[in-house]
């Protein structure tokens, strides 16, 4: 099968559009032959974490297919049905963290930019109908990321004012779709003014540029919850405009790990830092529901071959994308 292949060197000079052997699923699995699949900062990261001395490894955790085989004791999906991916791996039911042993498609496994993939049965979903092939394959590890740091942690309620700093990912277009869908008021933050304007046409209340003082620009206004993902160039900036008893919920720090904070600030004003990653197979399904009841669509950046890998990482890379990148591998 032809694949993104990384081994032997770290980082993006790992990285090859070449061939490896297609497995066959064992007891419980399922092999599906993907139409499409999605690109994610986490496939940057694991260049990195995948050591050159490694065996070489397929990248890669979203996409979307038609199951191609089954293995033995698989009874509830069959081939030729159409599938999305869950990406985590070994989560079953929600819980304040994930279970020793999880893990995410795409390392240590094989991923998804492949022509096939083979996973456990139980990490396949029927596709939403009414979702295109591109809109379904890059959906599911951010949609459900949103889902998780919104719901399960934000405990988001109709009525709240929430806060996106770094909109324009996709994890972040999820956010305000979802938290505009849910009935709260949502505020955006960027450094491009384009993305700005996007976000306001995308139904953001109101958009902030990264660099003005948000608690001026905001009359003082404060907003009852927060999810970062941005890191050390925003977090303190949005501490500032979160309420009393309001939270911040981070799950990304794509601008460093390391930060300053100003703990009597937080204690005093008693606001609850909480951290998120990804979700459980239970969030899943429930993300899927809440998605089909609201028809959200995934913001669509653009959908590339395959072989065109490079020019899709790279525009990840310099955050020139608005919303998801899309893979297109079979028709």
């Amino acid at each position: 099968m032809k694949a993104i292949i990384h081994e032997g060197v770290a980082g993006r000079a790992g990285l090859s559009y070449g061939e490896l052997e297609k497995s066959d699923p064992v007891n419980g699995e399922v092999r599906v032959k993907l139409k499409t699949a999605g690109l994610n900062h986490r496939d940057l990261f694991v260049l990195n974490r995948h050591k050159p001395e490694d065996p070489a490894l397929v990248i890669g955790s979203d996409g979307a297919g038609v199951i191609d085989s089954v293995g033995e004791g698989v009874t509830h999906v069959k081939p030729g049905d159409e599938v999305i991916i869950n990406p985590g791996l070994g989560w079953k039911e929600k819980s304040d963290a994930p279970p020793a042993g999880f893990e995410i498609v795409g390392l240590p496994f094989h991923g998804t930019f492949a022509e096939y993939i083979t996973i456990p049965a139980e990490n396949t979903a029927p596709k939403p109908a009414y979702l295109t092939w591109e809109e379904a394959g890059v959906l599911s590890l951010s949609a459900l990321t949103a889902y998780r740091a919104l719901f399960t942690r934000g405990k988001l309620q109709s009525g709240m004012k929430v806060f996106i700093p770094g909109i324009g990912g996709g994890v972040a277009t999820f956010l305000m779709q979802f938290a505009k869908a849910a009935g709260a008021t949502v505020y955006a933050a960027s450094r491009s003014e384009e993305k700005c304007q996007r976000a306001l046409e995308l139904g953001a209340d109101k958009a902030l540029n990264s660099s003005e003082d948000w608690n001026g620009v905001l009359g003082g206004e404060k907003v009852d919850l927060v999810i970062e993902s941005v890191g050390p160039a925003t977090f303190n900036k949005s501490l500032e405009i979160l309420r009393n008893g309001g939270t911040i919920v981070t799950f990304g720090s794509s601008t460093g790990d390391q930060l300053e904070l100003n703990l009597r600030s937080l204690f005093y004003a008693q606001q609850n830092l909480l951290g998120s990653t990804m979700g459980s197979a239970e969030e899943y399904h429930e993300m899927l529901q809440f998605i089909e009841k609201h028809q959200i669509r995934p913001v669509l950046d653009q959908a590339l071959p395959l072989e065109e890998f490079e020019k899709a990482f790279d525009r990840l890379d310099n955050a020139e994308q608005w919303g998801k990148i899309a893979f297109k591998i079979s028709v």
